[in-house]
């Protein structure tokens, strides 16, 4: 059975349980047996005092870009802070009664998934006020293979956000403790940093090998095939298409009332895009974009994760749409961390004025986009030092 860095900690019982824990997590954090993670320490005689949130808050279902407050957590009654609203990462007062922090919150593989990034707020903090801080690694759920890191390195001197703060790819493959290691050596952050590491498990597994049962990180990915299609079906975020959001399957449809679905199918073909089967079908928008209006979709169904590359496929969808219906257009995301929605293709792509490849011919597009995507061996090798899993 695979076992993750909290199964791990509840077997060795370290002798920091004791001490005064700060726990950054949520709902979706569990042990391999299906226990919430919070709940399993204390029942383990770890001492936490204080809980800290991502974005969705502490039930991990809090609406997308959404101001989560502070609260009592009703599982352990401890107090929860929020660290997507007011601030970020824990303040000074925040840490005054805490001895170290531990972080257990899963991931979804992707550079502007916010969870990372709460974590490199963490070992910034954590360095400054020379508190411990302890990654309970989770596997990566698109699975570790570095041959299919995929998209372009952000560009932190113009495109840093809280979807995206540091260079690294769209895709990474990396689990959470890897890139924190990264991070804290590349970014000479001197944290006093450990990763509790996961057992069982191999890089090119997907979460389906784990066996483990699946459970939503966030509201839109209600599914783990949602998960294969987020990196590059993301960036419709920034266009007047549904993403899906509101469904079971967002991330792995595209929809709009004026959107003609089966010729957008052959379309697609025509621009050589493959891996993928379709159907297509009508929903009534829930969501904030074409609230109550009958939408016109198209889903994707990856055929062969261990060949998909998420993000090429995002880039040729929106083009192919913009190219061919003429409604399309950019379009804002307000969130709590960017309430004008300004610039959130350049934030989800990492690159500056990314708006202008799509002007291009589809052929010069798909040369730039190939090349800018392809990206596996030179993260490969920035980041094999800190592989903990072969």
């Amino acid at each position: 059975m695979v076992k993750a860095g909290i199964d791990i900690v509840l077997q060795k019982l370290p002798e920091w349980k004791v001490q005064r824990i700060g726990l950054i997590t949520n709902d979706a954090a569990l042990t391999c047996q299906g226990h919430f993670s919070r709940t399993a320490l204390l029942n383990n005689g770890f001492n936490l005092v204080k809980i800290f949130s991502p974005e969705h808050g502490i039930s991990a279902a809090g609406a997308d870009g959404a101001p989560m407050q502070d609260q009592l957590d009703p599982l352990t009654r401890l107090p929860v802070v929020s660290l997507y609203g007011e601030k970020l990462a824990p303040s000074a007062n925040d840490l005054l009664d805490v001895d170290l922090l531990l972080f257990d919150v899963p991931d979804a593989g992707t550079r502007f998934y916010t969870y990372l990034w709460t974590l490199s707020y963490c070992l910034e903090v954590c360095a400054k006020s020379r508190t411990p801080l302890i990654v309970l690694d989770r596997p990566n759920p698109i699975s570790g293979l570095l041959s299919l890191a995929s998209g372009p390195f952000l560009d932190e001197s113009s495109c840093s956000s809280f979807i995206g703060r540091w260079s690294i790819p769209i895709r990474h493959s990396c689990t959470l403790g890897e890139l924190a290691l990264y991070f804290n050596s590349e970014k000479k952050l001197n944290c006093s940093l450990q990763i509790i590491s996961c057992e069982g498990w191999e890089r090119h597994w997907f979460y389906f090998d784990t066996q483990w049962k699946f459970v939503a990180p966030s509201p839109a990915l209600q599914q783990f095939e949602n998960m294969l299609l987020y990196p590059g079906t993301c960036l419709l975020e920034a266009t007047n298409l549904h993403e899906g959001r509101g469904t079971d399957l967002a991330f792995a449809l595209v929809a709009a009332p004026w959107l003609d679905a089966v010729l957008l199918q052959k379309y697609l073909a025509l621009y050589g895009v493959v891996g993928v089967d379709y159907k297509v079908s009508q929903f009534v928008s829930t969501s904030v974009r074409y609230t109550g209006q009958v939408c016109n979709a198209l889903t994707f169904f990856v055929r062969d994760p261990k060949a998909f590359d998420a993000v090429l496929f995002g880039f040729l969808l929106i083009k192919c749409v913009k190219d061919f219906f003429p409604l399309f257009t950019w379009d804002t995301y307000p969130t709590a961390v960017n309430p004008t929605g300004q610039h959130h293709l350049d934030r989800l792509s990492g690159v500056t004025n990314s708006q202008d490849w799509f002007d291009l011919s589809i052929d010069e597009f798909k040369i730039l986009i190939r090349d800018r995507c392809a990206t596996s061996t030179a993260w490969s090798g920035k980041i094999n030092p800190y592989l903990l899993y072969k």
